[in-house]
């Protein structure tokens, strides 16, 4: 399934790695570390945030001695060496917020869309550098395969070799310089005065990515020693019994680094977020491959039943309905997702099947089971792959829903569209991204011949709609 993410990680990597980072302080300065406010700072600490195309590096939070008035602050209040300040406020702790409430810090947000804020890269066999392959939504163009790459399809590239070792995840360090450039109030009325002194974060808050933690699941029955990612739920009752959610992510990921699956993108860390656990309290297990699981063979190695056993196994150790298990995944997880689900029929209650693709002569037992698929109709090999199995699950009696959406929809035109095709209560339901709309305008101008399989996954995990739907489903 790395046919075209290996070649979009590849060329889409290297503007992620080649933007300037933050700078540390200059070298004209002594009081870098901690010093602004005429000494009333305590501390600076990075922000980071998940998007589609992964991690950011978004605000700094600065702690000062005293309580500060969030009404007095202003975006020329600070200034940040080398991003565009779009925010700031006061809070009671370093973090992010939809308003300013009067605190100890003072939040200076910064622009996701700075050339340097992306902090996530690969540099295994499959992304050469930067992007994690997550083309489209990054903003970056998307180039055509060329001749030399070419399977015979136009714009499908040859994908990986199965077993292929990945390496440390090229994971930038969330590091700032910001200085004080107006005048900061406490509450009580004290003016701390505009300072030329830099301060540098000293530590990171990654949210939600922290509340992960990482074990090794050692196999007994493949012998395969599997690192993964458990997000156990912040009020766990052992007397009551949680829904699990399986991701697995695409092969440019493979790596070393345990947690490079929590930073790649949304499919993992959506599940987790504060706003879903409030609606769907729920476990969410995200292994992290340190090698190629499954190629275009679809012959997987052992780490596919490996993770089968592993969900099996959490189910033993924890407080996990198995009436609720369901899995996820894109391209190359997805791929594990259809496979799973056809050597393991009982294991997953329903599944959410993003850009992937299964030989439709295995396909009949999908018939039986709940899902939904998301593809980009640009998408040369999972497009096509998934309308074959779509066939034959039509053709073994079950009805399938097709609706054709807009990639650029907001979340509200999302929401209608799931809803619609929730109406026609079927237990298969096919959504496609229209041609070009997972894509910019400036995108596709650019070049018609855009490959869109990469672009898919960063707009399909922002849909809540669909994993409300998945957790409406039992067995």
């Amino acid at each position: 399934m790395q046919t075209r993410r290996v070649f979009l990680a590849r060329f889409l990597g290297a503007a992620a790695l080649t933007a300037p980072a933050l700078t540390a302080c200059s070298s004209g300065s002594d009081s870098g570390d901690s010093g602004s406010g005429n000494g009333h700072v305590k501390s600076a600490t990075a922000i980071t945030k998940v998007y589609g195309e992964g991690q950011k590096f978004i605000a700094v939070a600065i702690e000062y001695d005293a309580e500060i008035a969030t009404a007095k602050l202003s975006t020329s209040s600070f200034k940040a060496e080398g991003r565009t300040v779009t925010k700031v406020y006061a809070n009671t702790s370093a973090a992010t917020a939809d308003q300013g409430t009067d605190g100890r810090y003072v939040i200076v947000e910064l622009s996701p869309d700075d050339d340097s804020a992306l902090l996530w890269g690969i540099s295994g066999p499959y992304g050469n550098g930067g992007g994690g392959g997550q083309g489209g939504a990054s903003g970056s163009a998307q180039p055509q395969a060329s001749a030399s790459q070419s399977t015979g399809t136009p714009g499908v590239v040859p994908g990986p070799t199965l077993g292929a070792t990945g390496g440390a995840a090229n994971l930038k360090k969330a590091k700032g310089t910001v200085t004080q450039t107006g005048t900061v109030t406490t509450t009580g009325g004290t003016a701390y005065p505009a300072d030329s002194a830099k301060v540098t974060t000293t530590g990171t808050v990654n949210p939600i990515v922290d509340d992960f933690k990482q074990f090794t699941f050692k196999d007994p029955k493949t012998g395969k020693s599997l690192p993964y990612n458990l997000y156990v739920p912040k009020n766990y009752d052992k007397a009551k019994s949680y829904p699990l959610v399986l991701f697995m992510h695409d092969a440019s990921v493979v790596s070393t680094t345990p947690t490079a699956t929590l930073v790649q993108g949304l499919g993992a860390v959506c599940w987790a977020s504060p706003e879903d656990q409030a609606k769907r309290e729920a476990f969410v297990l995200a292994p992290q491959y340190p090698a190629v699981v499954v190629s275009d063979d679809y012959k997987p190695t052992a780490y596919f039943d490996a993770t089968a056993n592993l969900v099996e196994d959490l189910t033993t150790r924890y407080s996990i309905d198995k009436d609720r298990l369901y899995s996820t995944g894109q391209s190359m997880g997805a791929m594990m997702t259809l496979g799973l689900n056809i050597k393991y029929p009982d294991l997953f209650a329903a599944s959410f099947v993003v850009a992937g693709q299964w030989p439709d002569a295995q396909a009949k037992p999908l018939a039986k089971k709940k899902l939904w698929v998301t593809v980009s109709q640009g998408d040369t090999k999972a497009y096509p792959g998934m309308n074959a199995i779509t066939k034959v699950i039509e053709a073994a009696g079950t009805k399938v829903s097709r609706a054709t959406w807009n990639g650029r929809a907001g979340a509200t035109a999302f929401a209608a569209d799931v809803k619609a095709m929730r109406a026609k209560g079927t237990t298969v339901n096919y959504s496609t991204f229209l041609k070009g709309t997972t894509l910019t305008a400036a995108q596709v101008k650019q070049n018609p011949n855009a490959l869109e399989h990469n672009s898919t996954w960063p707009i399909a995990y922002t849909i809540e709609a669909i994993r409300e739907w998945i957790f409406d489903q039992r067995k």
